[in-house]
């Protein structure tokens, strides 16, 4: 089973950590972590990108000029695509990004992406994060023990607290357990995780 150091928010070690070999010990599977991320991010599209066609924009009912003897080009309506104020070709109409991955892909991301936290070292597991009140300077201080700058915080539940306090702190990120997903935990370099958020992973994925 991994081991790692289990800390004090104030970065110092109070002792050690086990593991589940099922979920932070598994083969990293490349392939699945990279389905899963572009799943996520077309996920975030919104998909509301609209502009008109020739056949949308206002005008253009009549032809210009007679088609021969002007000496110009012939021109069929005002709205085509060359001219100004004119429809656009192949218009960009609102679409569906959405890309649906089994669950079971999902699950093998998810513990190969923890796995590689585990595996790089980047992954700070804490006895407790509990702050009386929002206290930006407190998670300035644990950050810096850690010497921590890109940092995704996973605590067990939804703590008002901890967020207001690492809100304003660039490049800083605070979820709860339930809102964990591969594309985060990949994205920042430090992965700081309460005991008790671990449990809960290890409860759903082990």
């Amino acid at each position: 089973m991994p081991t790692v150091g289990l800390f004090n928010k104030d970065g110092q070690k109070v002792g050690d950590f086990q593991l589940s070999d099922n979920v932070f010990g598994v083969e990293v599977n490349e392939n699945a972590i990279h389905q899963v991320v572009v799943a996520i991010l077309a996920n975030k599209r919104q998909g509301t990108q609209n502009a008109k066609t020739r056949a949308e924009v206002s005008g253009g009912g009549i032809k210009p000029w007679r088609q021969k003897g002007t000496g110009r080009a012939r021109q069929g309506s005002t709205r085509s695509p060359q001219w100004i104020h004119g429809g656009i070709v192949f218009a960009p109409k609102p679409r569906d990004y959405r890309v649906s991955l089994p669950k079971s892909l999902r699950r093998v991301a998810m513990k190969s992406a923890l796995t590689s936290k585990v595996s790089e070292n980047e992954i700070v597991v804490l006895d407790e994060l509990t702050l009386e009140a929002p206290k930006t300077k407190e998670i300035v201080k644990m950050l810096n023990a850690f010497e921590a700058k890109k940092t995704l915080i996973v605590t067990a539940e939804a703590n008002e607290n901890v967020y207001k306090s690492a809100r304003n702190i660039e490049g800083v990120a605070v979820m709860p357990v339930n809102n964990l997903n591969v594309y985060d935990i990949l994205k920042y370099d430090k992965f700081i995780i309460t005991k008790d958020a671990v449990s809960k992973v290890e409860e759903v994925y082990a």
